[in-house]
């Protein structure tokens, strides 16, 4: 099953691949910084979440200097 198909209940995409490469930091980097696991961290930039904190996305857009709608992004496609 790929990410974020319409089976699996949602159509929310996390762009955070992408903000992680243009910002030239690693996923280990952004773990530390954060105070999340790894693995969580994987799981979301998977598109596998089932659900996020807010207090977890506060912290990953302050790294990121970036606002949650750049981070998490609806698949049309998967509608």
């Amino acid at each position: 099953m790929s990410p974020a198909e319409p089976d699996e209940g949602h159509a929310i995409h996390c762009r955070l691949d992408e903000l992680l490469a243009e910002r030239g930091m690693t996923l280990t980097e952004l773990s530390e910084r954060v105070g999340v696991s790894l693995v969580n961290l994987s799981v979301l930039k998977n598109d596998r979440a089932r659900a996020i904190r807010f207090s977890t996305l506060t912290a990953i857009c302050r790294v990121l200097n970036c606002d949650v709608g750049e981070l998490l992004e609806m698949d049309r496609r998967a509608v």
